[in-house]
């Protein structure tokens, strides 16, 4: 009888990770630790990074109406750059919060707090990756490069917001949509108003998936003493996701209108579907939402990779018409 292959140990595993992840049944054992701060053993986050980019690069293309192939490696770059910045941010993370880690049940089995690293082991693997990254920004123009370089202030600071604001998602909105204002200027070579315009509307739609992605974890933080916006809202949770839920649509809407109102009325009207067809997938996430169950938070969580990449499609076909 042919023996099962054999499985990591659940010690060895991050709770929250994908289940049959590449990482823990297929990456070398002595990188696994590694892959694990950069969270490559769950995804979400480098989609959740990548999106805003990708859509300020359509967003930039349906403003000027040219594409190149340079576009194609700004496509490409972004998202070899938002693996490394998302794996040399959540290990900067996973260094700052090893204290508190230790303390919640969902993070305890991360590499710092486990001992699969030690923070200095990590700290270079951060360096490692930032570097890298880098090395990718400066194929880009001047003011993107300036521009990629000025990120790394949210990114610095996102670990801390916990600690003094009732609103730590603001300041992961920040962080994790400056992808827009940097992708949106390494194709036009300038930061203009549409781009902006979808800064914001990025961070609405932050709060809205983070504060769902931060009810997993309210007793442990209240116990801690972790502030988040699930905490700050509690029961009145839904009501506020619908609220970022109208504003997200709302401004990306507007992005849309000032990047492809000269592009014709039939190629502006398809690219606004995109916006509204958002919107119905956060609505799917309202009417799913069970703030008491974790497996749900962080199915609903994860989903919000399909609800960027769907305004990209409508993006995408707009340009075309």
């Amino acid at each position: 009888m042919a023996t099962p292959p054999a499985t990591p140990e659940p010690q060895d595993q991050v709770s929250d990770a994908v289940r049959g992840n590449w990482v823990d049944h297929l990456a070398p054992a002595w990188t696994r630790p590694y892959l694990r701060l950069s969270r490559a053993d769950r995804p979400i986050g480098t989609w959740l990074l990548l999106l805003p980019c990708w859509m300020g690069l359509g967003l930039a293309i349906l403003w000027d109406g040219q594409a190149s192939l340079q576009d194609l490696w700004i496509f490409i770059g972004c998202a070899l750059g938002a693996f490394l910045m998302r794996g040399a941010g959540c290990t900067w993370n996973d260094i700052t919060d090893r204290e508190f880690d230790g303390q919640v049940e969902r993070t305890r089995s991360r590499p710092i707090p486990s001992g699969q690293v030690s923070a200095k082991q990590a700290a270079v693997w951060m360096i490692l990756q930032a570097l890298i990254a880098f090395a990718i920004l400066l194929t880009f123009n001047r003011n993107a490069i300036l521009l990629g370089v000025l990120s790394l202030l949210p990114v610095a600071v996102y670990p801390f917001a916990k600690r003094f604001t009732w609103w730590p998602q603001v300041f992961l909105g920040l962080a994790f949509n400056w992808g827009a204002l940097l992708a949106w200027t390494a194709h036009t070579g300038t930061l203009n108003a549409p781009a902006i315009v979808l800064y914001v509307a990025g961070i609405s739609w932050t709060l809205f998936y983070d504060t769902i992605y931060a009810h997993q974890d309210t007793e442990d933080d209240a116990l801690i003493g972790v502030k988040s916006t699930a905490r700050l809202f509690a029961e009145k949770t839904p009501q506020w996701l619908q609220f970022f839920l109208i504003t997200t649509v709302s401004l990306l809407a507007l992005a849309v209108i000032l990047s492809a109102l000269d592009r014709g009325p039939v190629s502006l009207a398809v690219a606004l579907l995109g916006p509204l067809a958002m919107g119905w997938h956060m609505q799917w996430q309202l009417r799913m939402l069970k703030t008491d169950d974790p497996e749900r938070l962080l199915m609903l969580f994860r989903a919000n990779r399909d609800t960027g990449l769907i305004p990209l499609l409508f993006f995408a076909i707009a340009f075309f018409l």
